[in-house]
């Protein structure tokens, strides 16, 4: 069998997840991490058998003995790291998103291009065996034509403002994977997006112009309505739950639980509580989206998360925050890469007329 030489861009948290996938698949060699923390590339290294660390980004993209890339550093580094890599002659995998804006995502989508090389991006949930449940219930036609999308993404409690302040905002951070399960089990682009949100769990997320709880209304090519509800605190866990209604039936997804024991007494009936977060809750979709990128290397096929299915969320976001500032539906197909809509000043107007009302 093949085998792909591998490096990691980034040796943080979602970084060690992937060398730990890169280092029990039988058809990757784990060849070099880096990362700005110097000592958190080396234990990683040691703790997944990577041979060696590379000094900077630049040494480990230009090394002649590493066929793919992950990039999985902060976002303002993505679409640089993208560009260069593909001018090296990479394959790459991408945490999402590229970037916030599009001229710089379209920029290094062209470079992938010119270079002739594969782009996957982080969309893991695509890969979880609940999610892919319902995709082939709409796309098989068990429940019929799909009329109602409803997507629960909630998260267990809100990240750290300064997180919040170089996050993109909740849309971006958060929302992203939700507006690409929508599009991805329904089949079918977004054309109208309308949000509803507010600031209900933590003022200083305000304070820095984001939102933490919403309701975003989407309406789909085929008149297909859809509805995702967001919240940055859920203190039961990690909410995570689809459910779409048919012409035929429907089809819905629960919560995962570290186990399935349902204790009853006189008193009452329980379980204990759902995953806390998405490191658990997604764990094997993390290995499963990793495996297919070096398997479309190896079988040398198209990657199944592609650099527009990275671009495309991005503009649902854009539209999604501007539909919020301005209280009305905004068209998808509004949203340009010469849009005045970058995320910064979107956000900073949230904040300016939250304080002038």
């Amino acid at each position: 069998m093949k085998k792909i030489r591998i490096g990691i861009v980034g040796a943080g948290r979602i970084g060690r997840v992937h060398a730990r996938t890169v280092s029990s698949d039988s058809a990757a060699v784990p060849v070099a991490i880096t990362d700005i923390d110097r000592a958190a590339a080396e234990d990683a290294a040691s703790v997944y058998g990577f041979a060696r660390v590379a000094d900077d980004n630049s040494q480990l993209l230009n090394s002649p003995d590493i066929e793919a890339v992950l990039i999985c550093s902060s976002t303002n580094t993505h679409a640089d790291l993208i560009v260069q890599a593909a001018q090296a002659g990479k394959h790459i995998f991408c945490e999402k998103p590229i970037d916030y804006d599009l001229s710089r995502i379209d920029w290094a989508l062209e470079a992938v291009e010119r270079a002739g090389v594969k782009l996957q991006l982080g969309f893991n949930r695509r890969f979880d065996a609940n999610f892919a449940r319902v995709k082939k219930a709409i796309a098989t036609g068990e429940i019929g034509t799909p009329r109602l999308l409803h997507i629960i993404s909630r998260d267990p409690e809100p990240p750290p403002i300064s997180y919040v302040k170089v996050s993109g905002g909740m849309f971006f951070d958060m929302t992203i994977h939700d507006f690409d399960m929508a599009r991805f089990l329904m089949g079918e682009d977004v054309e109208e997006i309308f949000t509803a949100a507010g600031v209900l769990v933590n003022p200083e997320i305000g304070e820095v112009g984001d939102v933490d709880t919403a309701i975003i209304t989407l309406r789909f090519a085929n008149g297909g309505i859809g509805i995702i509800d967001n919240c940055r605190q859920a203190v039961y866990g990690y909410d995570q739950r689809v459910e779409v209604l048919g012409s035929k039936g429907s089809i819905s997804t629960g919560n995962c639980y570290p186990n399935q024991a349902v204790i009853s007494t006189s008193a009452e009936i329980r379980r204990d509580l759902p995953f806390n977060f998405f490191m658990e809750r997604y764990a094997e979709s993390f290995a499963s989206e990793l495996k297919s990128f070096i398997a479309s290397i190896v079988e040398d096929k198209p990657t199944p998360v592609t650099g527009e299915d990275g671009r495309i969320p991005v503009l649902m976001g854009i539209a999604a925050l501007r539909s919020y500032k301005e209280g009305r539906p905004v068209k998808v197909s509004a949203i340009s890469a010469t849009t005045a809509d970058s995320v910064t000043s979107a956000k900073r107007a949230s904040r300016d007329q939250r304080r002038d009302s």
